[in-house]
This record gives C-alpha cells, sequence and structure tokens, in this order.
C-alpha cells in the first residue's frame, strides 16, 4: 500500500474515530501496514453500530473498500444497526476473493457464520496491507468460541473491542452470552463444534448475562 494511501486510510479512519493505523513493517524493502481490528460480543450489544462508526466515513472518500456479510445471515440485507444508520454489503457464502482487484479496507459482518478458510483469506490480506475490520458473536450456543472467532485470535489482532448487552432476562448491564430460543425455549440439543445457527427466523435470539443463560 503505497504511503500516499496509508495517509488517506489513516484519515477516514480518523474520521470514525479509529485512530491511525499501526506501525508499518519493513519487509523486503516493501512498506507493509497491517491492521486488524476485531468487534465481538453478544446479540444486542451494540457490535453493527461500532462498524458503521468505523466504516461508514470511507462511503465519503475514494479509498477502495468492501463490506462482506454472510448469504446465511437473512435478516437484513445491510449492517443495520438497532440505532439506526447502516452499511450496504455484498452476501457471499465464502471470502476466497475479497481480496481480488483494488481494495484497501475490507469489512465483514456476523464474521462467526464465515469458516476458518475464510479466517485465512483475511490473514493474508493483513499480511498484504489492507485493513480489516470484522464483527460478530463470539460463542456458541454451548457458551463456547466459534472456531472462526478462535482464527481470528490466533492472527493476533492489533484491536479487539468487547461489547456487553442488555440482559434481556435480569435487565443487568452486563449479558455476555447469546441464548438461542426454539419455540421460545432454550436451545440445548447437541450440534457439531461451533455450529453457526442460521438467522433467518428459524430460531429467535436473546442477550443473557453468565447467571442468566442456559447453556447445555
Amino acid at each position: 500500500m503505497p504511503t500516499s494511501r496509508i495517509s488517506r486510510v489513516n484519515q477516514a479512519a480518523s474520521a470514525g474515530g479509529v485512530g491511525v493505523l499501526p506501525a508499518a513493517d519493513l519487509r523486503g524493502g516493501t512498506l507493509c501496514v497491517m491492521d486488524l481490528t476485531v468487534i465481538l460480543g453478544p446479540m444486542k450489544g451494540g457490535k453493527s453500530l461500532e462498524m458503521i462508526s468505523l466504516l461508514s466515513p470511507l462511503q465519503h472518500t475514494g479509498i477502495p473498500h468492501r463490506i462482506y456479510q454472510s448469504a446465511r445471515h437473512g435478516r437484513d440485507t445491510a449492517v443495520m444497526s438497532r440505532s439506526g444508520g447502516s452499511l450496504e454489503t455484498l452476501k457471499v457464502h465464502t471470502l476466497a476473493g475479497a481480496t481480488e482487484g483494488d481494495v484497501e479496507v475490507i469489512g465483514v459482518d456476523e464474521i462467526h457464520m464465515f469458516t476458518v478458510d475464510d479466517i485465512a483469506v483475511l490473514g493474508m490480506a493483513v499480511r498484504a496491507g489492507i485493513k480489516v475490520v470484522v464483527a460478530g458473536i463470539d460463542l456458541d450456543h454451548r457458551g463456547q468460541l466459534f472456531a472462526p472467532v478462535r482464527a481470528l485470535f490466533e492472527l493476533a489482532p492489533e484491536k479487539v473491542i468487547y461489547r456487553r448487552a442488555v440482559c434481556d432476562v435480569c435487565r443487568s448491564l452486563d449479558a455476555t452470552h447469546t441464548q438461542v430460543l426454539e419455540h421460545g425455549k432454550p436451545f440445548i440439543r447437541e450440534l457439531a463444534p461451533s455450529t453457526p445457527l442460521p438467522d433467518d427466523g428459524t430460531y429467535t435470539y436473546e442477550a443473557r448475562c453468565r447467571r442468566c443463560v442456559v447453556l447445555p
């Protein structure tokens, strides 16, 4: 990424409250800026609002960027915040082609719905100097990290933003889990590890604190 591009991305990032990109790394005489920001938390925690605040300034610049969302996510056609605001997204089944063409910033919503192979693609993007911002739920219905989220941590992100929500049961401010409900009752059936459930109306979801969540 040429120095002029780094400056432009920094300006847009500062406008959105991100701050400047981390220090550059010189590899083989080539300037390589590596930056991975991860936004995690339960449902209703404000992850989408955080992503919108970080990436929406890019819409008013000439910086080439793309924002992806899993095709499995059927609830919205864009990154939508419950507090208002949205970002247009590309619905995809895989991130295999995410780095193709001219792109300086990649955003990925609902990252837990992708695969470990998709995370490897993002790792290559970061090493190539593309700024990557992702958001998603960290814990599955068993209270364990989704495999793609675990793979993200193995990339050693420069910044991790963790959001909590209001518990839908006791109304405390420290909801950390997403309770999956099937016909109004906690979903506790055993699934293959780290299986992302569809967000298409089949199940409903609540934010719950550690005291109120029901785990298998």
